[in-house]
């Protein structure tokens, strides 16, 4: 596929706010074309994807937006902060005691348990058992934004297949509930729009966050405080009290990683990750018919790819990580919410396990077109 690339951020702003000009029609359309041996396990599943929210446009989208935001308040994603802590701290105290014996793989020490929790708590809507929900996750993103060839797409049809068999009786099973799921067919959504809906939503909701979790803490071991942040000098509102403040600014002297279990520097050590590294780098739009772009003429139905992350330079503004949960009507729902799990777990782990440091090789990364973290990030203790 040939993408008119966009990857000054003014302009990809200005893409997605030009409404009448693109579309996301695109967005959740696969990479490359799916095999007919694919697309027949998938009809067999009853596989469909109608356009509800991230593909969707016009009264529909708006409808279904306002009551999926309803579950993403900003003060119900604030009341999280306690639950995400202790998650955190639970899985921290088993990779603590997992340390001791050897490097311990902080992706699925942490990283993965979090979000899942978090976003079944806010929706109302279980999850699958974790290892499927992980497998299921990074198979459909492959599936849609890789690059699989035949036979890789057909153990990934397998898999999505299986995926949504779940989802359509989770959808069923909601029918009538105050759940996520439950409110939209109320709304009058069809079983089949709200399992389109909540396939992705699911995805998004916790792998993605995941994603940027890893990519935060392998950033944040592997390169001190990395992304700007400064250790917080004693005595500094950063620090808190002097005391602690004094500790923390002693104990960052030795190790640099230990800052970032200050909340200020967690936080932005996140936000400089998103404006340089997001899980979520890229997102696509479609003309919607020909059009003038900076310049350049598109023809109705070109492919345009948006870059997120990574191009906004030194002189970019304090807000530049905003870009990479979109811009506009489409802006993700879940901005707010992942952006908090992925400070707090920084944080936590930070303050919990202030030495250490990265383990082995250079981890293994996946690569998407609009997806990319690493798949490890192994470490080790050092010497204090």
């Amino acid at each position: 596929m040939n993408y008119h690339v966009v990857k000054t951020p003014a302009l990809a702003r200005e893409v997605m706010r030009r409404t009448d000009d693109f579309a996301p029609t695109n967005a959740l359309t696969s990479v490359v074309p799916l095999a007919p041996a694919t697309l027949r396990i998938l009809s067999k599943a009853k596989f469909a994807l109608p356009p509800v929210l991230a593909s969707a446009t016009g009264e529909q989208h708006r409808a279904v937006r306002t009551v999926v935001t309803r579950f993403f308040t900003p003060a119900k994603v604030a009341a999280v902060t306690p639950r995400v802590q202790e998650i955190a701290r639970t899985h921290l105290a088993h990779t603590a005691a997992a340390l001791e014996q050897g490097p311990v793989d902080l992706a699925r020490s942490v990283a993965m348990h979090v979000p899942p929790v978090v976003m079944a708590e806010l929706t109302g809507q279980a999850n699958p058992p974790l290892e499927a929900l992980k497998t299921w996750s990074r198979d459909s993103l492959e599936l849609f934004w890789g690059w699989p060839d035949e036979a890789r797409q057909l153990e990934l049809a397998h898999s999505a297949a299986a995926f949504y068999g779940w989802l359509r009786e989770e959808v069923a099973a909601s029918r009538g509930s105050d759940s996520l799921f439950g409110v939209l067919l109320t709304a009058g959504l069809s079983s089949a729009e709200v399992c389109s809906l909540g396939y992705f939503l699911v995805i998004a909701g916790q792998e993605t966050t995941s994603q940027l979790i890893n990519t935060a803490l392998y950033r944040g071991i592997g390169s001190g405080v990395g992304s700007g942040a400064k250790s917080p000098e004693a005595g500094s509102p950063e620090a808190g009290s002097s005391g602690a403040g004094h500790r923390l600014a002693q104990r960052s002297a030795l190790h640099p990683w230990a800052a970032l279990a200050d909340p200020a520097a967690a936080a932005q050590h996140v936000r400089g990750v998103l404006a340089s590294e997001s899980s979520v780098h890229t997102w696509r739009r479609a003309a919607l018919r020909d059009t003038v772009l900076d310049g350049v003429q598109l023809p109705a139905g070109a492919e345009v790819l948006l870059q997120l992350s990574g191009n906004h330079g030194p002189q970019a503004p304090p807000t530049a990580y905003s870009l990479a949960f979109g811009h506009g009507l489409h802006r993700c729902l879940g901005a707010k919410l992942a952006e908090l799990e992925t400070t707090l777990v920084v944080q936590e782990t930070a303050r919990a396990l202030p030495y250490l440091a990265l383990a082995g090789p250079e981890p293994e990364w996946l690569r998407l077109l609009s997806f990319q973290t690493p798949m490890s990030v192994l470490v080790e203790c050092s010497t204090p």
